[in-house]
């Protein structure tokens, strides 16, 4: 695949690039700053819980569907107008989030902006892709990165923040002014690309696509919510030992299975496919996005975990929690452009192989350090070399995944490469959460029979029933075991979080293995240019 030479524009690529990363911090940042206004929210608006799981659930689920679709619009009608479109919308359904008197109301405004920070991402790097030389375009991927990976983690500290001196509210009302900036300099900053070319929307295609991801991540969302069996019972029976039906779980990932298998056949037949596949032919797209996915995977399947082990073990306060990740979020932040630079000037295959390993080392030290007696000093060293991690992981991973890739495809590479690198978070949070709460009935079992020896004969067999009991109940058992038991409750979710973040930590090497079949371009820019789109 041929190198295309940079758009020229009337302004610096690096003022251009951070606008985009206003945005797009925006946009990420929502994906995780919610979580610690939850208890406020169910005071305010007598929110029950599975109305305050879709509270968080209906954002990440839109805007995961919505990102290849929303790559395609932008290749039609420019990435600029998605861009602002998307930032109207998100901005708007924060306001509308801020006003909401119900949960209801609460709900249909995340799913909007869920929309709206669909409408934006893709679009960041596909500006990005055109604007940026391909021998610089490392060093603008590294601050891109370090945008991603510092979003990821300062929403819990954010969220605190606002909510401890604010209110529930604040933690919406914020994006308001990033918005409007971001909006106004958007209109100025921005080139407007044009491709030259024009292309349909493939409404086939968008519906298949779109049917395929919904059941996907509905399914892994909802799935520990319903056992991984039926959501109805409507057409259910029970065989080989197991509780099934037709409106199930399973129905959904078999669904989203045939969903996906017609849209490659739709997609083959079609002059401009939603998804060029021929963009998996280049070995670095193709590896990058699995690697993309891993990141994700390990990101969100550690992060969560140990959330609630600060809070709920350790006690820390939402803030607390926040400020203990932050050596990790600064860490990542101040490495990834040098990283993106000299990813640029030697390759990015070992800088990203050392990323995924350092990264994988400082999450398994933060394990091993892990007591009930820690505080936050404990993991300090630990998550700063995470966070060196981190800082060398995101551009490599993502120069190595687009570099190649013709800025002209830019919109559906952006899209796909979000796409992925979102399900394989859902995927890491689903999977990570299972293996936790079933660990943890286990474990809170065994401990309470372990602290139960203290305890006068006639009251021990009581005990361990409750915190059996307790341990099947609904989700909000654990914060009642850990009122009226806290030490069998804090050994138990530490014994089952250390099997349970093995399994991202794992995959995280796995990932670092996968960088030694990436392929090494030492003279990208000798390549024989294309004509470049133009800037209008």
């Amino acid at each position: 695949m041929a190198m295309t030479a940079a758009v020229k524009t009337e302004r610096s690529p690096w003022i251009i690039l951070l606008v985009l990363c206003l945005g797009f911090f925006m946009i990420l940042l929502d994906l995780t700053i919610v979580n610690v206004g939850i208890p406020s929210i169910i005071a305010s608006l007598r929110a029950g819980l599975d109305e305050i799981l879709w509270v968080l659930n209906a954002y990440i689920l839109v805007y995961a569907v919505l990102l290849i679709t929303a790559g395609r619009l932008g290749d039609m009608y420019g990435p600029k107008n998605l861009f602002l479109i998307g930032l109207v919308v998100f901005t708007g359904a924060s306001i509308a989030c801020s006003l909401a008197q119900n949960p209801g109301q609460l709900i249909a405004a995340r799913a909007v902006q869920g929309a709206g920070g669909a409408i934006l991402t893709p679009q960041t790097l596909t500006i990005l892709t055109n604007i940026f030389a391909p021998n610089r375009r490392g060093a603008a991927f590294g601050v891109w990165g370090a945008v991603a990976g510092v979003a990821s983690v300062t929403g819990p500290t954010l969220g605190g923040f606002l909510v401890t001196n604010f209110n529930w509210q604040a933690i919406f009302w914020v994006n308001v002014p990033v918005g409007i900036v971001t909006l106004v300099l958007g209109v100025w900053l921005l080139p407007d690309i044009r491709f030259g070319r024009k292309l349909n929307m493939d409404p086939v295609g968008v519906v298949l696509a779109t049917a395929s991801l919904f059941a996907l991540t509905f399914g892994l969302i909802e799935g520990q919510r319903y056992h991984w069996g039926p959501i109805a019972e409507t057409a259910t029976f029970d065989t080989a030992g197991g509780h099934w039906g037709l409106i199930s779980i399973p129905g959904l990932f078999v669904a989203s299975a045939l969903f996906f298998g017609l849209f490659l056949l739709w997609q083959r037949g079609q002059a401009q496919p939603l998804v060029p596949f021929s963009l998996f032919r280049d070995r670095n797209f193709a590896i990058g996005n699995a690697i993309a996915a891993i990141v994700s995977f390990g990101m969100l399947g550690l992060f969560l975990p140990l959330s609630i082990f600060l809070q709920s073990v350790l006690g820390f306060t939402a803030l607390k929690a926040g400020l203990t990740f932050a050596p990790m979020s600064l860490t990542s932040m101040v490495v990834a452009p040098f990283s993106g630079r000299a990813t640029d000037r030697f390759g990015g295959k070992y800088i990203l192989m050392g990323g995924l390993t350092l990264f994988a080392l400082g999450m398994g030290l933060v394990i091993w350090t892990a007591s009930l007696n820690a505080d936050a000093l404990t993991f300090t060293l630990p998550f700063i070399a995470a966070g060196l991690g981190l800082g060398c992981t995101f551009a490599p991973m993502t120069t190595v995944t687009m570099r190649r890739v013709d800025p002209r495809l830019a919109g559906a590479a952006s899209g796909v490469l979000n796409t992925i690198r979102q399900l394989g978070g859902v995927i890491g949070s689903a999977i990570v959460g299972a293996i936790l709460q079933n660990r943890l009935a286990s474990e809170l079992v065994s401990q309470a029979q372990a602290q139960s020896v203290d305890l006068p004969a006639p009251f021990r067999s009581q005990f361990v029933t409750g915190i059996a009991q307790a341990a099947s109940g609904p989700p909000q058992a654990a914060a009642q075991v850990h009122q009226v038991a806290h030490q069998v409750f804090g050994t138990a979710y530490l014994n089952a979080m250390r099997p349970a973040l093995a399994v991202p930590i794992g995959l995280m090497i796995l990932g670092a293995l996968l960088t030694g079949l990436i392929v090494r371009r030492k003279h990208f820019a000798q390549a024989a240019p294309q004509a470049a789109p133009a800037a209008v």
